[in-house]
């Protein structure tokens, strides 16, 4: 039986945090270099981080009108994100 080498689940809403963008999305693929996430979003700006993560909040999104792929090279960190995905530009 193949080992997969990451901990996240396709299917599931995930806050990701690059070293430039941060994103929110719905995990659709994982391949040895990058992400798939449809529902997709580039968050411009959170509030307070912690904050955005328990509440949702953000306070500036510019959804993608399709799919965005993620290199897992450049992933700083990763959040499960508890919340409904932003699809409105604010």
């Amino acid at each position: 039986m193949a080992q997969k080498n990451h901990s996240l689940k396709v299917g599931r809403f995930y806050f990701i945090r690059t070293v430039t963008h941060y994103f929110t999305g719905r995990l659709k693929a994982i391949t040895e270099t990058d992400l798939l996430l449809g529902d997709a979003a580039w968050v411009a700006c959170t509030k307070r981080f912690a904050d955005t993560l328990r509440t949702g909040e953000l306070e500036e999104v510019e959804p993608y009108p399709d799919e965005v792929i993620v290199s897992r090279g450049a992933v700083v960190d990763i959040s499960h994100w508890a919340h409904a995905l932003p699809r409105e530009q604010k």
